[in-house]
């Protein structure tokens, strides 16, 4: 998965202007306490962030 994805379905999911905090703010214990931007920026596959993000904010499985 592209980052160009994972920001769409980002703004897909919780909304562009939310997501885009989330993003930047929300930290996550599966991604070694890192937010999704910072662990895209560490080299983590989009993929990865984007199911670390749907576990930790409970994105029903057929959304993901």
């Amino acid at each position: 998965m592209r980052n160009t994805v994972f920001r769409r379905l980002m703004a897909g999911e919780f909304g562009e202007i939310r997501a885009e905090m989330l993003a930047h703010d929300h930290v996550l214990s599966s991604l070694g306490g890192r937010t999704a931007d910072q662990a895209l920026e560490a080299g983590i596959p989009a993929k990865e962030v984007w199911l670390a993000v749907c576990d930790a904010l409970e994105v029903p499985e057929h959304r993901r």
